[in-house]
């Protein structure tokens, strides 16, 4: 399995950075590749918790938010999946701009009942543990919620989905808000893997690297990890990585801009 690698290493000064503006991150979007049997997966980390990924079987992208222009310079999307609710995933307006004619939503059941009527229509759930297909793409929906006591409100159990997308054998794994919950360790045979970390609402880069080294992907994306205006929420995906366990190669893609 083969990499292009364009991406944006970690600043050290990390409770500084902030996001990039939209039109600069539609220039400078990082991207890798993956060879499956049938063709290459591309992946395109945008911003904070927004991927698009490129496929033999379309173009999906995950939790997209922010002003379409974002997403300019990138082929349309022909799936689009929501993990769940929160702001920094689930954006009406945007999806109503990203969404075509042909365009699928696969969202966890609590984001199907908030769409507008015109993307119900295109619109489907699947709820933690299940499963569907879409163009020979198997989804896997996995749970997404805290664990720890004083977090549990903020992504509860049995609410959010993670996903495992299979795509010509290639399994990629999309935590959402998360911490590193028994489902999330007992992934298993995943080459890609996206896992948040932030605090106080998802997890640390310490315990999300042990979850990590638990499930063992080839490679890991570490996103999520700025929390706007709060520094010390933020976590340091360098320090991340030097915590992962075994050979799992760490991505850095340009989710935001030191500064």
């Amino acid at each position: 399995m083969q990499t292009r690698r364009h991406f944006l290493t970690s600043s050290a000064a990390l409770g500084t950075i902030t996001l990039l503006p939209y039109a600069a991150m539609a220039a400078a979007h990082s991207s890798d590749t993956y060879e499956t049997a049938n063709g290459t997966v591309t992946v395109h980390p945008i911003s904070h918790a927004s991927i698009v990924i490129e496929t033999p079987a379309g173009v999906i992208y995950v939790d997209p938010v922010g002003e379409a222009s974002l997403y300019a310079d990138l082929p349309a999307a022909d799936l689009i999946l929501i993990t769940h609710e929160h702001g920094d995933h689930y954006n009406a307006d945007t999806l109503a701009a990203l969404t075509g004619d042909a365009t699928t939503l696969i969202t966890n059941p609590a984001v199907l009942d908030m769409l507008p009527e015109a993307l119900k229509t295109k619109a489907s759930a699947i709820a933690n543990g299940e499963n569907t297909v879409w163009n020979d793409v198997a989804i896997d929906a996995i749970p997404a919620y805290n664990t720890t006591e004083d977090r549990l409100n903020f992504h509860p159990q049995g609410r959010d989905n993670g996903y495992v997308l299979a795509v010509d054998g290639l399994r990629i794994y999309i935590s959402g808000d998360t911490e590193g919950t028994p489902e999330m360790r007992a992934l298993e045979n995943i080459d890609v893997a996206f896992v948040c970390m932030n605090l106080p609402f998802t997890m640390s880069a310490e315990a999300a690297a042990e979850a990590v080294s638990e499930f063992a992907p080839k490679y890991i994306y570490p996103y999520h990890y700025h929390y706007r205006g709060r520094d010390n929420g933020t976590q340091d995906p360098a320090e991340f990585a030097g915590m992962v366990k075994g050979a799992i190669e760490t991505k850095y893609g340009n989710w935001y801009e030191a500064s």
